[in-house]
């Protein structure tokens, strides 16, 4: 890849420390996607001795750049996301990925096939990842922040990805934990 293809990639994928996502990390700052790919990428990392017999280097690939076409699109909670805005992200993202040199632009394009068919191991995992992480993100948050809708969703919110796996359901229950303690403070506090 030249220098100036790598900047371009670079410059593009940048707007991720930007673009903002709907939950709260602090009082006055919303996340960014960036803050939670990063997280994702360190869970990932972090649970390699999980799943012995998958390729984390790859799921922490797919972790990185999974939210990518938000650079173009914005971020959409997943709650109000439809099928359209899907479509519109996808091909933004597509169209930009085949302006890459190869072999990354086939390389990348084998991986967002593997993520969206979820069937291999490796994209069930991150995907997984992708729930957990923003399910984790919002328990942190002041609840003040959350919607309505939140308080029920948070608690079944990636679910049937982790159903695959024992220690991911496991992982699963310990947020659920979690989340009923800050829900049960945050209305001990309103009372």
């Amino acid at each position: 890849m030249k220098p100036q293809e790598l900047l371009n990639i670079l410059n593009v994928a940048g707007r991720l420390k930007t673009t903002t996502r709907h939950c709260y990390t602090e009082a006055d700052r919303k996340e960014s996607v960036a803050d939670h790919t990063f997280r994702m990428a360190l869970m990932a990392m972090l649970m390699g001795s999980e799943f012995p017999e998958a390729d984390m280097n790859k799921v922490i690939r797919m972790c990185l750049i999974h939210d990518l076409g938000e650079a173009f699109t914005g971020d959409i909670p997943s709650f109000y996301k439809n099928s359209q805005d899907e479509d519109v992200e996808e091909d933004v993202l597509f169209n930009w990925v085949d302006t890459f040199p190869e072999p990354e632009r086939e390389q990348w394009f084998a991986l967002y096939e593997e993520m969206n068919a979820l069937e291999s191991e490796e994209a069930k995992i991150y995907k997984a990842i992708d729930r957990l992480e923003a399910v984790i993100s919002h328990d942190e948050s002041d609840l003040s922040t959350w919607l309505p809708l939140e308080f029920e969703l948070n608690l079944t919110y990636g679910n049937e990805n982790v159903a695959f796996s024992q220690y991911l359901t496991e992982l699963k229950s310990e947020i659920d934990k979690m989340t009923h303690k800050v829900i049960e403070e945050y209305r001990a506090d309103q009372s």
